[in-house]
C-alpha cells in the first residue's frame, strides 16, 4: 500500500489489486461511519482510493500504511436487477473470443452476479466486476464514434452500461432500458460503489 499527498488535503491510496482496492473502500467507510475517520469524500477506482477533506494527509497516511486492510465484508445491499436483450452487434466477436456460441455468453453473462467496483467515464457509468478472469476480452482496435445509450459492454475484466450515447470502445453485446443516471432522481446515479447487479435476459434469451 502506498498512500500520495494530493493537494493540500487529500490522499491516494494505491493498492495492488482492484480487490484490495474495493476492500479498502469497504473498510474506510466503515471507519468514517463509526466516526474514526473524518473525510468529506472517499472516491474508488480501479487500484487506488481518494480521500478528499483530510485535515492531516501525512499523518492519515502513516495510520493507513502501516495498518492492515480486512477483506470487504458480504455486500448487504439489495440487487439492482438489469434487464437486457443480448442484441450487441459485438456478440459474435466475444462469443469466438471466449470459444463459445452466442447463446451461452448471454448464459455465462446473465449467470454471473457483479459487483459495482467504481465508477468513471461518464455520469452513471459502473466499472462491473464478477466475471472470472478468463472472459476478460480487448477493446475494439477501432472505438465507436457513438454508442448507443443503454448499451450493455465488456472490456478486460469489466462489464459496463453506457447510461447515455457517447464514443467508446467497449465490446457491445447487449441492450437495457433501464435508466442509468437520471438527474431528477435521488440519488441520480442507479449503481454506485458497493452495488449488487445481476443481468436478467429479456426475449428469446429469456425463454
Amino acid at each position: 500500500m502506498r498512500a500520495l499527498p494530493v493537494g493540500d488535503g487529500a490522499l491516494l491510496v494505491e493498492v495492488a489489486s482492484g480487490e484490495q482496492a474495493q476492500a479498502l473502500h469497504a473498510e474506510l467507510l466503515r471507519r468514517r461511519a463509526e466516526g474514526s475517520l473524518s473525510v468529506r469524500e472517499i472516491v474508488p477506482a480501479a487500484r487506488t482510493v481518494l480521500l478528499d477533506g483530510v485535515a492531516d494527509p501525512a499523518r492519515l497516511a502513516s495510520e493507513l500504511t502501516a495498518s492492515e486492510v480486512p477483506p470487504a465484508p458480504p455486500r448487504a445491499r439489495e440487487i439492482v436487477d438489469l434487464p437486457v436483450r443480448y442484441d450487441g452487434p459485438d456478440l459474435a466477436d466475444v462469443a469466438r473470443h471466449w470459444g463459445v456460441d452466442e447463446a451461452e455468453v448471454a448464459r455465462i453473462h446473465a449467470g454471473t452476479e457483479f459487483t459495482v467496483a467504481f465508477c468513471g467515464f461518464a455520469p452513471g457509468f459502473g466499472y462491473l466486476t464478477g466475471l472470472p478472469a478468463r472472459y476478460a476480452v480487448p477493446r475494439r482496435a477501432t472505438p465507436r464514434t457513438a454508442v448507443p445509450a443503454g448499451s450493455v459492454a465488456l472490456a478486460g475484466p469489466y462489464t459496463g452500461v453506457y447510461p447515455r450515447s457517447s464514443p467508446g470502445g467497449w465490446q457491445l453485446i447487449g441492450t437495457t432500458d433501464t435508466v442509468l443516471w437520471d438527474h431528477a432522481r435521488v440519488p441520480a446515479a442507479l449503481l454506485a460503489p458497493g452495488t449488487r447487479v445481476r443481468f436478467v435476459p429479456q426475449g428469446a434469451e429469456g425463454s
